[in-house]
């Protein structure tokens, strides 16, 4: 089973940081062979940084869950072991918005 862009994984980080949620970013229709996979780590902790997208209380996750943008990465796909769930569109779309204005993209 692949991660599919919008999804929520379970994801080994390979640090201190142990295994924590994460959305899975990179988009399903690459003509390229994926080997990585680019995501956007889920963390607890709201500092209230405009890079922080609140997620609310979703079944899968913690109260008061937020999306990381600063925190992007990249994993190959075996560190992925358990898909947690799907983002709302309305979420997926609040952290595409702030990774735009973190990469003045």
């Amino acid at each position: 089973m692949n991660p599919r862009h919008g999804e929520i994984w379970l994801v080994d980080m390979g640090m201190v940081a142990k295994t924590r949620p994460a959305a899975v970013l990179i988009a399903d229709n690459l003509d390229v062979p994926r080997s990585l996979i680019i995501y956007i780590p889920i963390t607890r902790q709201n500092r209230g940084s405009e890079l922080e997208v609140s997620l609310g209380h979703l079944s899968f996750l913690d109260p008061e869950s937020v999306a990381n943008v600063q925190g992007i990465g990249s994993l190959p796909s075996v560190r992925f072991e358990r898909r947690l769930g799907t983002l709302a569109e309305s979420d997926l779309k609040a952290i595409k918005a702030a990774l735009i204005k973190a990469c003045a993209l």
